[in-house]
């Protein structure tokens, strides 16, 4: 679907995130002249992109009202950067949050508005293949939606949850979830390492065992991963000697719970 016809869009916080999502709309053709890009300190990337496709780059928000302004700050910073952005809000202005832990009742106190929609997108967004969590406040209407999902399907696939406590978990997840996964190339790498492998062949190993992987996953969506994952499985072979270590107690999933758990934490007391 086109990226819906709006403007001005207005990105506040032009970091790895914000331009992931940025890069996403215009290639998915969003006019750059239809986009403000707002960072007092953007990285030598950001000017050269913005110089190179005429966008509009300001060290502080607007004093003239976005129809879409998206909020891609860290949230440490939230309460520097939402009384300024309040300049470019008003009736007419759909917000969109990708920060973390920040409530939708602490932004519209500090914006005026309840036209809010939080989410929680992930950096394969840069490559369009991003895995996005998003609540609509009380104020968002069903055409809200409709833009909301406009702009961010031009990064990824969209998820709505129910209750605004989801995006906590959502963020352990799939907004942190790439983490996870890179550490575990990571990993696996050493682990073949360790077995004798030269550094270069077991990191590229790793990595093509990881895209191939997800790949698969890609190309079979009805097949569960509990499947696939049996299909490598001969009993009592190879593979079965190593799941017994990653499934057993303690094993990955003991891991990966108290993982995201940690993560779902930390987004509750970065809104505390």
């Amino acid at each position: 679907m086109p990226l819906f016809d709006v403007g001005p869009v207005v990105l506040i916080g032009a970091g790895q995130m914000g331009m992931a999502m940025a890069v996403g709309w215009l290639e998915a053709g969003l006019s750059p002249d239809q986009l403000i890009l707002v960072d007092p300190n953007p990285s030598p990337y950001v000017r050269n992109k913005a110089s190179e496709i005429s966008i509009t780059t300001l060290a502080k928000p607007p004093a003239k009202p976005a129809q879409v302004l998206v909020l891609a700050v860290k949230p440490q910073v939230a309460p520097d950067v939402l009384p300024a952005a309040k300049s470019c809000v008003d009736e007419n202005t759909l917000v969109i949050s990708v920060m973390a832990g920040i409530s939708i009742a602490q932004m519209s106190e500090a914006l005026g508005t309840n036209r809010i929609v939080r989410t929680i997108p992930n950096t394969p967004a840069k490559i369009g293949l991003g895995a996005i969590g998003a609540f609509a406040g009380k104020g968002v209407e069903y055409d809200d939606q409709v833009v909301v999902d406009n702009v961010l399907d031009a990064s990824g696939r969209t998820f709505w949850v129910e209750s605004e406590d989801d995006i906590n978990a959502v963020t352990g997840v799939s907004g942190s979830g790439p983490a996870y996964i890179f550490n575990m190339v990571e990993a696996l790498a050493a682990a073949g390492e360790a077995q004798g492998l030269a550094p270069q062949l077991a990191m590229e190993l790793a990595r093509q065992t990881v895209v191939g992987s997800a790949m698969l996953l890609e190309a079979e969506p009805n097949t569960a991963a509990a499947t696939l994952r049996e299909n490598v499985t001969s009993p009592n072979g190879t593979t079965f000697a190593a799941l017994q270590i990653l499934m057993g107690e303690d094993g990955l999933t003991d891991l990966m719970v108290r993982a995201v758990t940690a993560a779902r934490k930390r987004s509750e007391e970065l809104g505390a």
